[in-house]
């Protein structure tokens, strides 16, 4: 499909305008085919951009520049028309004022390079929850990452040039060529010039200057978070942090979970987990981000709008994570700012094996006894070192994972990284105390380079750098959406793998048993389970958990599914402060909530 096989004028001129302001030498319609991605993939070969793997199979590794190796949070903004609509949150730049800066920025930036055009689905093309986008890139990198995460496709371009709706995003690594200039194998801008740009009431993204992850890859946070959860508030449906799995017990019944954790808490290995509790199945849907709406009969459903994973490869272990491992194994992947052994293969910090000498990820020799000036261990992979893969290839890939009508969910899990206090599991008391729990989701601080240890940092529902809009609106549409007529609302958790004794043991070995918190939250959903109400919620009884074979002692169960009323009295003027930050646009609801959890803790 070309240029000229276009009808559609507002799209037509769309692409015109974005190619003339950026003068590329060519302009190519991207069709989403395995010829395509290998032909690019070849191409970033002789160019220096990828080295390809002996193994595993099909796969590439490539290096970023040094200034350009993660999410550029200080330069991401929200360009709502109306400042307070962005909220305490998000960085608000007025849009007028930023469509200046960038229209300066992208004159003439893809000169000696090509502009993609990447139409793309976000979920099954066929899908009543999925939206579709365009991607208008002069990075390759950019578009066989966009052809593993996305669904790149030339019917969506058909169905768009029909008049479908869709998302604009724009994206340029800002390194125009002079005629006969030799490129480098990661162009980038300095970072004063890098621009993550969204404009919520037109549905537009546009980044500048940076080739990295949700900087570049605009389906993923930028368009499945910041502008998905406006249109989700817009239109009544759910764009969420959240993992979804299928979980299925020794009879073969099964049920669906969502869940949301702020990084380092174990969402990815709890979405792909092999759990130690014979007969039972986990098998994953997504590992990052969901997408819900209420079918006709109340049902809340959920798709995953990714076709791959994007995760962090440093920890990902066959401890961890096997089944991430066994994904990456089969080939086909895209390795960003890993080492290279010496037989061609992948490294990380976290794998099984360490080999004896590698390349590291900035392109020099590497041994494991390698120390900087400090005397500090020198790392072969970037700490944010990725892997992007096709979620197909995963062993415990759910048959019903591109189910156009999505999954049912029976519930919602939040959690933290709490040494103290929050217990193992904690069922809401109801949908209005879950979104509290959810609104209050935090993390305790580990060096008092961040302000002190043990100190909460607030990440409400996952979402704190990825909510486009106002996050007290954002409470407030969930507590919307427990008001929705004939809705079968899912029963929400608080779980906490990290809780620890006074010494710093750790009191749950997580990983595969965390699947005898999920028997106990499926036997609940079914009304099997059994609870004891307290001050903070519905606790486990003393028997409830299968705990069969861990050698957890009386004194460690008990701390980790008590009620720790003086703790939590501790922190209330800690959530009453995060509550502050929202001003008069945090729903009430929720200060009463705070009230009576306070009043519950001193009965």
């Amino acid at each position: 499909m070309t240029l000229n096989d276009l009808k559609n004028p507002e799209l037509k001129k769309w692409l015109q305008e974005w190619i003339d302001l950026c003068t590329p030498d060519a302009v190519h319609i991207c069709d989403g085919s395995q010829e395509e991605y290998d032909k690019l993939c070849n191409m970033m070969v002789k160019s220096g951009t990828f080295i390809k793997h002996d193994k595993p199979r099909n796969s590439y590794n490539c290096r970023s520049d040094i200034s350009d190796v993660a999410r550029v949070e200080g330069r991401t903004f929200i360009c709502s028309r109306r400042e307070a609509d962005a909220g305490p949150t998000n960085n608000w730049c007025n849009p007028k004022e930023m469509r200046t800066t960038l229209k300066g920025l992208f004159k003439g930036c893809m000169q000696g390079r090509t502009l993609y055009v990447i139409p793309f689905s976000m979920g099954p093309v066929d899908s009543p929850i999925a939206k579709y986008g365009i991607e208008l890139t002069d990075s390759p990198y950019v578009v066989v990452n966009m052809a593993i995460m996305t669904r790149v496709a030339t019917e969506v371009l058909k169905r768009i040039d029909k008049g479908t709706e869709f998302v604009r995003c724009v994206h340029s690594v800002g390194a125009p060529l002079a005629p006969g200039q030799a490129d480098v194998p990661w162009p980038c801008a300095p970072m004063d010039k890098k621009y993550i740009t969204h404009f919520p009431e037109t549905r537009e993204i546009i980044s500048f200057g940076s080739g990295y992850g949700g900087n570049a890859l605009l389906g993923k946070k930028c368009f499945a978070l910041r502008i998905a959860s406006v249109q989700a508030r817009d239109e009544g449906w759910m764009a969420e942090h959240m993992l979804i799995l299928k979980l299925t017990n020794p009879k073969g019944e099964s049920k669906f979970i969502a869940a949301a954790f702020p990084s380092a808490c174990g969402k990815t290995n709890l979405a792909m987990m092999r759990p130690s509790l014979k007969g039972w199945k986990v098998e994953v849907i997504g590992d990052d981000i969901a997408w819900m709406q209420f079918d006709k009969n109340g049902q809340l459903r959920a798709i995953n709008p990714e076709a791959g994973f994007f995760g962090v490869a440093p920890g990902t272990s066959m401890k961890s994570n096997p089944n991430a491992m066994l994904t990456c194994n089969r080939g086909n992947a895209i390795f960003t700012n890993t080492a290279i052994t010496m037989d061609g293969g992948v490294y990380w910090e976290g794998m099984d094996k360490v080999p004896e000498e590698a390349v590291d990820w900035q392109r020099r020799p590497w041994k494991p006894d390698m120390k900087d000036a400090d005397g500090k261990a020198i790392k072969a992979a970037h700490p944010n070192a990725r892997f992007t893969v096709p979620a197909r290839q995963c062993p415990v890939i759910a048959k019903e994972w591109e189910d156009p009508a999505g999954v049912p969910i029976s519930a919602f899990l939040f959690g933290g990284r709490r040494a103290s206090v929050v217990p193992l599991v904690n069922e809401a008391l109801d949908w209005e105390h879950g979104v509290f729990l959810g609104a209050t989701m935090a993390s305790e601080t580990t060096a008092a380079a961040v302000g002190g240890v043990g100190l909460l940092r607030f990440d409400p529902f996952a979402m704190l750098p990825f909510c486009g809009y106002h996050m007290g609106d954002y409470f407030g549409h969930w507590l919307k959406i427990g008001k929705v007529n004939g809705a079968k609302l899912p029963k929400i958790y608080y779980v906490n793998w990290f809780r620890k004794t006074p010494e710093g043991e750790w009191l749950w070995p997580g990983f595969g048993e965390n699947s005898r918190v999920l028997k106990w939250i499926f036997e609940r959903v079914d009304g099997k389970a059994e609870a004891r109400t307290t001050a903070i919620g519905n606790l486990p009884t003393d028997d409830a958990l299968d705990l069969k074979g861990l050698g957890i002692s009386e004194e460690h169960k008990q701390m980790l599914l008590e009620c720790d009323k003086e703790g939590w009295l501790k922190v209330i003027p800690e959530m009453k402060a995060h509550f502050a930050k929202f001003g008069n646009r945090l729903p009430k609801t929720l200060v009463r909530q705070l009230e009576a959890l306070e009043a519950r803790l001193n009965a």
